[in-house]
């Protein structure tokens, strides 16, 4: 589920930052599956529950696994409406900010790949790492934010700009849910949370 939402997130910054909508398709393909995923995985854990009543440890785990799962599975719902915004923008000049928001995508993207390797390995001390990482993507969704809406003299129309707004904010909740991930994955192997 996880290399899923990695590749759907790739595609979407593809489709973004290198204008090819050709993978669009797959995006949404993507999506299907990891909700698919996402709805077994849910299921399983909620009979795991009602089933077998675990102990207050394994209820933890399995707690937080169905929110962790949660997170991963709106990365990719986000990827898709990432696809959608780039087939809006797509008819528009290049903006002048668009190589600082696909930095912010591939940092936003790294988080998601080193939460996703704590998960793997169950490593609480990477899984509290991805916090200092989500700051630099905060940073830029402000700095960003900042241009976009203090623009005067916008010509034309300002669906660009509102695109562009929509881009890094759901770049910026993508870095978040990432940041879940690291910090379930923590309060996983440690029993506290961050």
């Amino acid at each position: 589920m996880g290399t899923l939402v990695e590749n759907s997130f790739r595609l979407s910054h593809e489709a973004l930052f290198h204008r090819n909508l050709e993978v669009i398709p797959e995006i949404n393909l993507l999506d299907d599956q990891v909700d698919q995923y996402y709805r077994r995985i849910e299921l399983e854990c909620a009979s795991l529950i009602t089933k077998q009543g675990p102990a207050a440890q394994d209820l933890r785990l399995l707690s937080a696994f169905m929110q962790l799962v949660r997170d991963i599975e709106r990365i990719g719902d986000y990827a898709e409406d990432l696809g959608e915004i780039a087939i809006k923008l797509f008819p528009y000049p290049v903006p002048e900010c668009l190589g600082e928001i696909a930095e912010m995508s591939h940092n936003a993207q790294a988080m998601l790949a080193k939460s996703l390797v704590a998960l793997g390995d169950l490593d609480a001390t990477t899984g509290s790492e991805i916090k200092r990482l989500d700051d630099v993507v905060d940073d830029a969704h402000d700095r960003i934010y900042q241009t976009l809406a203090f623009q005067r003299d916008v010509p034309g129309i300002v669906e660009p700009v509102i695109l562009l707004a929509l881009i890094i904010r759901h770049l910026e909740r993508m870095a978040d849910h990432a940041t879940n991930i690291g910090q379930r994955v923590t309060y996983i192997v440690t029993g506290h949370r961050d």
